[in-house]
């Protein structure tokens, strides 16, 4: 049996070596025929916390590393802009109101 894929964003990297993982799925409702939006979330393993906040990131079912844990990251699709931006401080402050 093959190995189930999934594409999600990461949630959440506040664990070592872990990343929370948010799959949203589609729906067809039988009866109305409305799609439905479900949503699960995934503990997923990350060597070498690679993933940030906000990335997409494609999951792989695998054994059990513990509890929780039964998916690892195969690879990050797409990075996330918060985690590209480099948010520096700068040196000195400048007066608002001009030169004094």
């Amino acid at each position: 049996m093959p190995k189930k894929k999934l594409i999600g964003t990461v949630t959440s990297t506040k664990m070592k070596d872990t990343v929370t993982v948010q799959i949203m799925m589609t729906k067809k409702d039988p009866l109305y025929g409305k799609f439905i939006k479900k949503s699960k979330k995934f503990h997923a393993h990350d060597e070498g916390n690679l993933c940030n906040l906000g990335d997409t990131v494609e999951i792989e079912e695998c054994p059990p590393i513990s509890k929780t844990k039964k998916y690892k990251v195969i690879n990050i699709v797409k990075k996330s802009v918060i985690s590209e931006k480099n948010i520096e401080t700068p040196e000195s402050v400048e007066n608002p109101g001009g030169e004094s």
